[in-house]
């Protein structure tokens, strides 16, 4: 979406017509992508809380690769919504943070994650109960084709 809007002035992009999250190719439709990331969302949560080193935010967000997390973490700085400070020590520390437009959206990563914490246990039972009424009588799931697990 940058690359489209550089060098635009203000009332060039009040031109521009509106974001539509359906219309497949409309920057919006990446972005929500983007934001929908399972890396993206919990390091919005975690940075919402305070700047994170590097470090700190690799073993707060359990599973997730050395790759993996410098990936969306660029991802998330080219979109506008962490910073990157680096500071001038031996060894040089990188701290990120969220930018205003990082916060803004914040709050929605929290609720999302939230949210699964508070009912997961209700998923669990709805997807038990999905997975028995899909069995065929063989013991041979529909849905995934594989015998069920006990």
């Amino acid at each position: 979406m940058d690359t489209i809007l550089n060098g635009l002035t203000p009332s060039q992009r009040r031109k521009l017509p509106p974001a539509d999250v359906f219309n497949g190719n409309c920057p919006s439709r990446e972005l929500v992508e983007i934001l929908s990331g399972k890396w993206s969302m919990l390091l919005l949560w975690s940075l919402a809380r305070e700047p994170m080193r590097f470090g700190e935010l690799r073993r707060r967000l359990e599973g997730v690769t050395q790759k993996m997390l410098t990936q969306t973490l660029r991802t998330l700085e080219r979109n506008g919504l962490v910073s990157r400070t680096v500071y001038a020590t031996t060894p040089p520390s990188v701290e990120y943070a969220l930018t205003p437009l990082g916060v803004s959206v914040s709050g929605i990563a929290e609720q999302m994650c939230e949210w699964a914490q508070v009912h997961i246990k209700d998923v669990i039972v709805a997807r038990q109960g999905y997975d028995k009424a899909a069995l065929r009588p063989d013991g041979v799931s529909i849905v995934t084709g594989g015998k069920r697990q006990s």
